[in-house]
C-alpha cells in the first residue's frame, strides 16, 4: 500500500513557482543583509515574477484544480486536460474569466393562487 492515499499537488506550475520564489525570496534576504534597496527590491521583484509564471503554467495545463483528483491525474508530468475551462472554485482561473458557470437557467414561476377566505391552500 502506498504512503500515501491523496494527490498532495506537486506540479510543473507549483515547483517551478517554489524556485523562482526561492530565488527571489534569498535575493532579498541577501539585500536585506548587505543594507541594498536596489537588492531588496530585485528580489521582491523576482517572486512577483514567480507568481505570473505558477499562474501562466497553471492556465495551460501544468497547474492542477484544487481539491481531490482521480489516481490517474496524480503524477507530476500529467498536464489537466480540463484547464482550458477553467476550474471551479479556483482564484487564478477566475481572475483568467475561466471556470464561471456560463448557463444560466431561467425558472419561471407561475403565479400563486390566493385560497378563498376561509379555507386553507394546501
Amino acid at each position: 500500500m502506498s504512503a500515501h492515499q491523496y494527490d498532495e499537488g506537486h506540479t510543473v506550475a507549483g515547483w517551478t513557482g517554489f524556485g523562482i520564489a526561492t530565488v527571489g525570496t534569498t535575493v532579498a534576504g541577501v539585500g536585506m543583509c548587505v543594507v541594498s534597496a536596489p537588492l531588496i527590491g530585485g528580489g521582491l521583484g523576482i517572486v512577483a515574477v514567480s507568481v505570473l509564471v505558477t499562474w501562466v503554467l497553471h492556465l495551460t495545463g501544468w497547474g492542477k484544480p484544487p481539491g481531490r483528483r482521480d489516481r490517474a491525474q496524480w503524477g507530476m508530468r500529467v498536464r489537466d486536460p480540463l484547464a482550458r475551462a477553467g476550474h471551479a472554485g479556483c482564484v487564478g482561473c477566475r481572475l483568467a474569466g475561466r471556470g464561471r458557470e456560463q448557463v444560466v437557467e431561467e425558472y419561471a414561476i407561475a403565479p400563486r393562487e390566493s385560497a378563498p377566505a376561509g379555507e386553507t391552500a394546501g
